[in-house]
């Protein structure tokens, strides 16, 4: 018997199981229900009702927890869970083709679940393997990179024949780090323990003015000062400070967090350390999306070997009263909850829907205490300037953009991977080092970011020119940017959390409209209304992923206007909706035959 079809009852005793590891506090849903869906299949109803009681929660709140998160499910999914990654540049290495192939032959509909139970095969938003795709999860958790016909073929056989995931060629989940380029971050990992060291010789205060020092901003995106953050929560009043590393890397195209993870988690944890150091934290997150469940034991046993060498723990490095430990949180597939204060709720064991702000985390963050959230490339500089001193890293990049920056390159270039490079560098150097040709344009920064053409080549990535998050995709002439642009208009449509009328109703018009293009029947009118969707998003939306959602939009329409033109059919207005074709069902099922009918129109 499939997973999915045991009874709901089996669940009662894996229940109990979790609870007895996790206090009953409501706080752990989201990590019990992630768990508790690994051993039963999918959350039942009855299991739900259990939850709830156990933790003090109504039935209504866990259900709505449970349908928040993408890879949580209420209803039965196949033993066999194939997510396929549908960033762009998945699709440009022909994931379509390739997920149709496995649909075929496996007899499965996108979408839902085979007839005998077996297998459900899916779309999800980017993986964070734009380096080596086309790729995929299964069951949420095992990755498989760089997929070929080949390899779906003999994936089709082994689900047929049941064979379970572990038992597959390991080739196919090998994950490279392709590091092409590496400098201060991704080059030569320091001591454990030699950042914290000096941190602690030096003193809480002296160390919070290294920081400010080296003028770090935040590597997330937003670019806010790194020192002064941390010196607005060390000064905000509460019982206790928290240490949140924001490593829920969901920004399509961005995969250099990944990386960092699994080769640099040392530096990662001793930052995060070095910053409960500074704020007096005893408790410390790592937030963990959950594309990236596969490092979740390795950074589990970084953290073990950490406490073992008193790096973590109780008396830190023999200091009384330095007492800080970091637990690992899992998420369950919402890019929202990459902004700051959604990954807040999301911890809090709640739908990831970001709050209103002021207050800021830094002053009521996770359970109302001051809290700090940084992102894993801003927690490995901190050890980095913890270690060297911030003039060191203050003496990088530019005045204003301090540093350097990793860069997640994919798309259309002869060596996707990783470059690392001082703030400040041309575009055209990154364009020449990953083996670009004849490039149209590059999206830098995910579809929140920036879409620059030819002409902008020599533009510098810095904060004060064209800022990034991390990602960098390339797209050469062949490319048709119109439909990159739908593509990124389906990826927020898809991602919007609901709560807010203007995103979660803006996105789907702006999809509507962007398929009506699409379908040969776009009129200026459209157009028109495409800049007043833009204009009513970027004003009007609860947080930043509807204000972002038409950025891509409005880059390729200004700077790639023809790939729109070509698809208008009429200068005035072209409807989209086909009322004779509607209405001419009816008409059969009613018996007209009348010329009225337009049925000699409808085949």
């Amino acid at each position: 018997m499939c997973p999915n079809r045991q009874s709901s009852l089996a669940a009662a005793p894996e229940l109990q199981r979790l609870l007895a590891r996790y206090p009953p506090d409501p706080h752990a849903l989201l990590q019990i229900l992630r768990e508790l869906q690994a051993l039963q299949g999918w959350l039942a109803p009855d299991a739900l009702g259990q939850l709830a009681s156990a933790l003090g929660l109504t039935l209504a709140q866990v259900q709505g927890v449970a349908g928040f998160y993408r890879f949580l499910h209420t209803r039965p999914v196949g033993a066999y869970r194939v997510l396929f990654s549908d960033n762009v540049t998945d699709r440009l290495l022909g994931s379509e083709a390739l997920l149709a192939d496995l649909c075929q032959r496996l007899g499965v509909v996108p979408g839902q679940l085979s007839a005998d139970g077996l297998v459900s095969v899916e779309r999800t938003s980017c993986t964070g393997l734009g380096d080596q795709g086309p790729a995929l999860l299964i069951n949420h958790h095992q990755v498989l990179t760089r997929l070929d016909p080949a390899r779906v073929a003999h994936m089709a056989e082994l689900i047929r024949a049941r064979v379970p995931v572990p038992q597959w060629p390991a080739a196919w989940f090998e994950v490279q780090d392709n590091i092409r380029r590496a400098d201060v971050l991704l080059g030569a990992p320091c001591a454990p323990g030699a950042a914290l060291t000096q941190s602690l010789a030096r003193g809480a205060d002296a160390t919070l003015a290294e920081i400010k020092r080296s003028n770090l901003r935040g590597r997330g995106g937003a670019g806010f000062a790194t020192g002064l953050k941390w010196e607005l929560c060390r000064q905000a009043p509460g019982t206790e400070h928290i240490v949140v590393c924001n490593a829920d890397e969901g920004e399509p195209g961005t995969f250099k967090d990944r990386v960092l993870l699994s080769r640099q988690a040392d530096a990662v944890f001793e930052g995060m350390t070095v910053a409960a150091h500074v704020l007096g934290a005893r408790r410390g997150f790592l937030y963990l999306r959950g594309e990236y469940r596969f490092l979740l034991e390795p950074l589990q046993a970084v953290l073990q070997r950490r406490r073992a060498e008193q790096l973590l723990g109780t008396h830190i490095l023999g200091q009384a009263g330095f007492d800080f430990d970091i637990a690992i949180h899992v998420g369950a597939g919402a890019y929202v909850c990459g902004e700051e204060s959604a990954l807040i709720e999301s911890l809090e064991g709640k739908r990831g829907t970001p709050r209103i702000r002021p207050p800021f985390p830094a002053e009521h963050g996770y359970l109302g205490h001051p809290t700090l959230v940084n992102n894993v490339e801003t927690f490995c500089a901190v050890a980095h300037i913890a270690q060297h001193g911030g003039a060191l890293w203050a003496g990088i990049g530019t005045p204003k953009s301090t540093g350097t920056k990793i860069h997640s390159v994919s798309g259309d270039c002869a060596r996707p991977g990783l470059y690392e490079y001082p703030l400040g560098t041309p575009v055209s150097r990154l364009l020449a080092d990953c083996g670009a040709r004849d490039t149209q344009a590059v999206q830098v920064g995910g579809p929140s970011g920036v879409c620059l053409a030819a002409d902008e080549f020599e533009r510098r990535i810095a904060f004060e020119d064209v800022p990034t998050a991390g990602a960098f995709m390339v797209f050469d002439r062949s490319r048709d940017m119109f439909e990159v642009a739908r593509g990124f208009a389906h990826f927020f449509a898809h991602e919007s959390c609901g709560f807010c009328t203007p995103c979660r109703v803006g996105t789907a018009l702006l999809v509507k409209r962007m398929d009506k293009l699409a379908g040969g029947h776009g009129s200026r009118d459209d157009l028109d209304v495409l800049f007043e969707l833009d204009r009513l998003l970027h004003s009007t939306t609860h947080c930043g992923l509807g204000a972002s959602a038409c950025n891509p939009l409005r880059d390729t329409v200004l700077k790639f206007r023809p790939a729109y033109e070509q698809r208008l059919q009429s200068l005035d207005f072209e409807p989209g909706f086909d009322l004779d074709a509607e209405l001419s069902i009816a008409r059969r099922m009613t018996g007209r035959d009348d010329a009225a009918a337009h049925l000699e129109n409808r085949t």
